[in-house]
């Protein structure tokens, strides 16, 4: 009779278990449609977030230089007609930080990419809005014109990148990455830009801070394609752009 009960104590421990797993692992029913285009920074970084949480996605080229993002099925879809988008079984969202914090809430393991604690996840969201509109945006202004129009390299643009980086040098005092000691999806969404920087051959030197946390976050990524997925998106970036 006790072997019996300890028996079944095992079994509801391990059923327990398994299942405390299973729900901690949860993935999608279906691999999750990603519409973008290889060289794009807000692309890459989803890519290599679905990376790190073990999510297979379905990526689909969509190559906006050829109007693939305004067929009339693309713009049902995204009216904003922007990539990245992200279809979930019929879920659809497009911009690269929402996503990324959509697939970390629904499909991650635990919180370290993106915290539930509500001052560390308000720690995150501020780093990601200020890559969203001041140091990618500071990026864009400066290279986009190159890149879409063939203008000239615009020192006073420069000069305002140049302000945004050393406001994230200030920013990282202190810190191993971009929101505390460990990786998030801030750490994700901002490298692409600085990898971008590295392909362009930009000049890092006079932000100690923002290299050393360079280096560290390409470290982190390695096992999750940043090689692949990020510098060699980056590469094609500075080649187009090295031609104007």
């Amino acid at each position: 009779m006790k072997i019996f009960f300890l028996f079944t104590l095992f079994l509801v421990y391990v059923s327990s278990n398994a299942a405390a797993r299973s729900r901690g692992k949860k993935m999608p029913a279906q691999p999750i449609k990603f519409y973008y285009l290889p060289p794009s920074p807000p692309c890459r970084a989803v890519i290599m977030t679905a990376r790190v949480l073990g999510i297979d996605l379905d990526l689909i080229v969509t190559n906006i230089m050829e109007g693939q993002h305004m067929t009339a099925e693309y713009l049902k879809m995204n009216p904003q007609h922007t990539i990245p988008t992200m279809d979930d079984n019929g879920f659809i969202l497009w911009e690269s930080r929402a996503i990324m914090t959509y697939l970390v809430s629904a499909y991650g393991s635990d919180d370290t990419l993106y915290p539930k604690n509500a001052r560390l996840r308000a720690l995150v969201d501020q780093r990601l809005y200020f890559d969203l509109g001041t140091l990618y945006q500071r990026y864009l202004d400066l290279y986009a014109p190159i890149l879409f129009k063939g203008e000239e390299y615009d020192d006073e643009k420069a000069d305002k990148l140049n302000e945004a980086l050393d406001w994230l040098n200030t920013m990282l005092e202190g810190k191993t990455f971009v929101a505390g000691d460990n990786l998030t999806i801030a750490d994700i969404s901002i490298v692409v830009t600085f990898t971008n920087l590295e392909a362009l051959d930009y000049d890092l030197n006079a932000y100690d801070n923002v290299k050393k946390w360079f280096a560290r976050t390409k470290k982190a990524l390695e096992p999750y394609g940043y090689k692949e997925i990020d510098q060699s998106g980056a590469q094609i970036l500075a080649s187009l752009l090295k031609k104007n």
